[in-house]
């Protein structure tokens, strides 16, 4: 466990003193400030975060890819995932320690999103709610994207390749509540559930449901299942 720690430790490292983290950063924050003023020009606005969280999933699929495709990705190009394999270190400590770093650079990001919120409860009287349960959902539907985005990152050594996959995935899982959703039968059923959207609006509404949880922990653990087995894939190279 203390190897998983010195790895994350060393990823948010990297992740602090790194201009594209900061870009990334500042990209989410605006896109999520933009969405979250939308409303208030009505001549009745809602004291409500729901234009925000709504915009926030949106801006994630793009950014979650940014902040996850050098964390493996980068070290099989400059060729450093030979040290680390054959170095004393589990592939488990190696995705684990990676994706805790993401974890926290995106409760930073989450984190002074807050801001929002206090406005909010200082100029109006919204329903809190909502507002917790949003971001409990955030929480869980940005820590699903950035285990996709590592997952892909561990497949391949181009940076630009893993971020559009990751993409790709985020935005199959996205839409395919809707795109699926005139699919008849225990099949376009199943597809359905499979849709992320559908799982995280529930928590936008301010309902905190356990099985929308049970959904997210276990996308979170499949792909990172996924991403341990891809790096020991790669040992027998």
């Amino acid at each position: 466990m203390r190897t998983a720690q010195a790895v994350a430790w060393k990823e948010i490292q990297i992740y602090f003193s790194s201009p594209t983290a900061y870009i990334v950063g500042l990209i989410f924050l605006a896109l999520t400030g933009f969405f979250f003023t939308q409303d208030l020009g009505d001549p009745f606005p809602e004291a409500t975060l729901t234009p925000f969280f709504d915009g926030a999933i949106i801006v994630f699929i793009l950014l979650a890819p940014a902040l996850t495709m050098r964390l493996l990705a980068e070290e099989s190009k400059l060729g450093t995932i030979e040290l680390l394999l054959t170095s004393p270190v589990r592939d488990w400590e190696i995705i684990v320690g990676k994706y805790v770093a993401s974890i926290v650079f995106f409760l930073v990001l989450v984190g002074l999103s807050f801001l929002y919120a206090i406005l909010l409860f200082v100029y109006a009287s919204p329903d809190p709610g909502p507002i917790y349960a949003g971001y409990l959902g955030l929480i869980l539907y940005g820590s699903a994207a950035l285990a996709i985005g590592l997952l892909t990152s561990t497949m391949t050594n181009n940076q630009i390749v893993s971020a559009v996959v990751a993409m790709g995935i985020l935005l199959a899982l996205f839409f395919a509540d809707r795109a699926f959703g005139s699919i008849s039968g225990k099949a376009g059923e199943i597809i359905g559930e499979m849709g992320l959207r559908g799982h995280y609006d529930d928590f936008a509404r301010g309902v905190i449901d356990t099985t929308n949880i049970v959904y997210f922990v276990s996308v979170i653990a499949f792909f990172l299942f996924l991403s341990i087995r891809t790096l020991e894939s790669r040992r027998w190279r």
